[in-house]
């Protein structure tokens, strides 16, 4: 592939480097180039193009990407196509996720226009979660280079999602004098939660005093029924040789492992009875906080194999939590109130208004007032904390209109390659505390402070964790209002692709808010913002 500036009469199946407009004609990033596009351009005075020009052996970015996807081997994973060179990859079922890193890292050493990135090794995944993602970097590379990571890929399981498994669970809690009651049905209440993500269930439970007989006993009886003993016990282990492992031995069972690297979890107890997993859970399993005691679980519930050796493992990230005195309870960090989910506004204000062939349709006048400067006030006036305008075309003029307002004006340079530049440069600019974003385009004067505030609403009873979106009589529109979560992926964002681009390709709950006309009308147009009440100012 040859990449750089390629005349015109050249450039026939080139792939542009850019976006590039020829009159009324706009050609996206990465659009190949036709004989009619050519005339268009010509027609249009472009002399030449920045474009990468494909050799007869390379492989466009997405055939690339999707060719490596196919070759791979996994487990409950589902595909997704290829677009703007990547394929992403999705869990199909909760579980824990395994990967093969050094068949990772061989592909990533084929060369640096092919990449893969995945999530870390023994992480958990929700369903629907984005586990693995393959890039191509350039817009295409030699079908030989793909060639050598589908040899990488053959033969082998690159990665999987280990299904959790609905297992049951029998649960012994020793007892010393002064053990309140209240503690030991905190502590079944805790595990009753944690098993519940998995579609586990609790069967039973004995309480025994704090001995190695009675334990022992008691490991044995629930071991014939359950797929899994839980210890908790009254005291500490403070000795290879304490109660837990000490009973495990005595009922016939294995010791694993005794102690881990993992903080807070140090004191967990790992064996084997019966061909049945006992754990000895330390003592901070009896709050719901992550720890030592969730890393153990989540493998063994996905079906895993845990050894001395893979718990020897955990130090590294095995530092959960900074504790700067003891005895101190580890309870979760408070969580903010779904009435104080902050939310931003990023309005888009820097196209160019082409099809008003001239005039800034953000600086029509409503009542006296430019559009630009109305729907920045109906922003400040909703419950959003900030709002963030992003500029571009006519960008000092846009500025002007918005004096004296309380608003962040962000400059996007690259406003000509499309919206995405402009979503990337507003979701730069959020607050690090921000739980969503919502998305305002700058030419849709129907849209109210309460209609805003009408999806911030939803969004805060979703928990945050949903998009909102405008709707009229059933049908989508604008604003859009995105989680947090994904963020990330707006950055990988290219050309005009915008929100709806992701509302579609993450797969995340939608929340339709119906807010009236005002989802549906902008002003593209002289006669849409005519009929809409505004006069153009040239």
């Amino acid at each position: 592939m040859k990449f750089g500036l390629v005349p015109i009469d050249e450039a026939e199946g080139a792939v542009l480097a850019h976006a590039t407009t020829a009159g009324e004609k706009r050609f996206r990033k990465a659009h190949r180039l036709s004989r009619e596009d050519i005339a268009v351009l010509k027609a249009a005075g472009v002399g030449e193009v920045v474009a990468a020009v494909l050799a007869a052996d390379d492989l466009g970015e997405d055939a690339a990407a999707a060719g490596i996807a196919a070759a791979m081997r996994h487990r409950n994973i589902e595909v997704k196509p290829a677009a703007t060179g990547r394929v992403n990859l999705y869990a199909e079922a909760s579980g824990v996720f395994t990967v093969d890193a050094d068949m990772i890292d061989a592909i990533n050493a084929v060369d640096p226009a092919i990449t893969i990135a995945t999530l870390a090794q023994h992480a958990p995944a929700e369903k629907g979660q984005m586990v693995a993602t393959v890039k191509i970097i350039p817009f295409a590379v030699a079908a030989s280079l793909v060639d050598s990571v589908v040899r990488i890929c053959a033969g082998r399981e690159i990665f999987a999602v280990n299904a959790y498994r609905p297992i049951t669970v029998g649960v012994i809690q020793t007892m010393l004098p002064g053990v309140k009651p209240s503690v030991l049905d905190k502590t079944l209440r805790v595990t009753e939660a944690r098993l519940a993500r998995f579609g586990g269930r609790l069967t039973a439970e004995r309480r025994t005093p704090h001995d190695v007989a009675p334990v022992a006993a008691a490991a044995t009886a629930l071991a014939r029924d359950n797929d899994m003993v839980v210890i908790f016990g009254a005291s500490a282990m403070s000795d290879f040789a304490d109660v837990v492992p000490a009973a495990i031995e005595q009922a016939g069972g294995t010791v694993v492992r005794a102690g881990m690297p993992v903080d807070p979890g140090n004191l967990l107890v790992l064996g084997t009875l019966d061909g049945k997993r006992i754990v000895g859970a330390p003592g901070c399993a009896r709050s719901p906080k992550e720890n030592g005691f969730d890393w153990v679980l989540d493998r063994l519930v996905a079906g895993l194999e845990v050894t001395a050796g893979d718990i020897a493992g955990m130090g590294v990230g095995g530092l959960l939590m900074e504790i700067p005195t003891r005895p101190q309870p580890r309870e979760p960090a408070p969580q903010p109130a779904r009435s104080a989910l902050k939310v931003d506004i990023v309005l888009l204000a820097a196209g160019r208004s082409s099809r008003m062939g001239g005039p800034n349709k953000l600086l029509a006048l409503f009542d006296g007032e430019p559009l630009v400067r109305r729907t920045a006030s109906r922003a400040l006036g909703s419950k959003a904390a900030a709002t963030i305008v992003v500029t571009g075309h006519q960008r000092e003029r846009v500025r002007s209109a918005l004096s004296g307002l309380g608003v962040t004006v962000v400059d996007n340079p690259d406003f000509a390659d499309g919206l995405a530049s402009s979503l990337k440069a507003g979701i730069a600019k959020l607050a690090p505390d921000a739980a969503g974003a919502m998305i305002v385009l700058g030419d849709m004067p129907g849209v109210s402070s309460k209609d805003l505030d009408s999806l911030i609403d939803a969004f805060r009873s979703s928990g945050g964790r949903s998009v909102v979106r405008a709707s009229h009589q059933g049908k989508r529109g604008n604003p859009v209002l995105l989680p947090r979560s994904l963020f990330a992926a707006v950055a990988q964002l290219e050309g005009d692709t915008g929100a709806r681009h992701l509302v579609e390709a993450e797969g995340l709950d939608v929340i339709d808010v119906e807010i009236g006309q005002g989802a549906s009308i902008d002003v593209d147009t002289r006669e849409a913002l005519e009929r809409a009440g505004g006069v153009l100012q040239d």
